[in-house]
């Protein structure tokens, strides 16, 4: 992973494809982590957590994650989920943020010599060419390693570096020592707050 230590830095996280890919490697995230290796690669101008929620999620186990990353050093973008019929009849939930990534990092890029896309979408090659023609680095983070992967191989091939998540895990994810220890805290402890306790698991961190 190379980083210049004068460089501007950005993130765009899809917050739903790192689940996804955490989840797949069986690893947590431990977003405190996170902040803190891109803080110490350069200049870390922003940090933004996209992610779509259901009008019913309002209070659910992931809004104190979004109010948590809110007030430790993420800008959190969301948006409510749509829910549509298809044509066979199925009910569906549509809940895409990519478009809100790519207009963010467009408009961003002036203040930026690097951004990092935690996704493994293939929409966003496009996005990733549209910046490197302004003359910025852009690197990709998802995986290699689930079968199928969950980048799409035009879109690593696009980026200046594609970063594994794997090879991420030792520095940003969360320590399985923690959570047994928790785990083990919960069954001796009222269970009186299981939504702020399942943020403050994901975040990594203790309030």
């Amino acid at each position: 992973m190379h980083f210049y230590p004068t460089e501007r830095i950005a993130l765009f996280i899809d917050g739903a494809n790192l689940y996804a890919a955490s989840k797949s490697l069986s690893f947590d995230i431990d977003y405190k982590r996170l902040l803190a290796l891109f803080r110490a690669k350069g200049h870390l101008v922003r940090a933004l957590y996209y992610t779509a929620l259901a009008d019913d999620q309002e209070y659910s186990s992931i809004r104190p994650l979004i109010d948590w990353l809110d007030y430790n050093g993420y800008t959190m973008v969301t948006k409510p989920t749509k829910e549509f019929v298809d044509a066979a009849g199925r009910r569906k939930i549509k809940g895409n943020m990519d478009i809100e990534l790519a207009v963010d990092a467009m408009e961003l890029a002036e203040h930026l010599d690097h951004l990092v896309i935690f996704s493994g979408d293939g929409d966003f090659r496009s996005l990733v060419e549209a910046l490197q023609h302004k003359g910025k680095r852009v690197s990709v983070i998802s995986t290699l390693s689930t079968n199928p992967p969950m980048v799409a191989d035009e879109l690593r091939r696009q980026a200046d570096q594609f970063i594994d998540l794997t090879d991420l895990q030792h520095e940003i994810g969360r320590d399985p020592g923690d959570r047994a220890h928790r785990d083990n805290r919960r069954r001796f402890e009222p269970d009186h707050d299981a939504d702020a306790f399942d943020a403050r698991e994901l975040a990594g961190t203790e309030t």
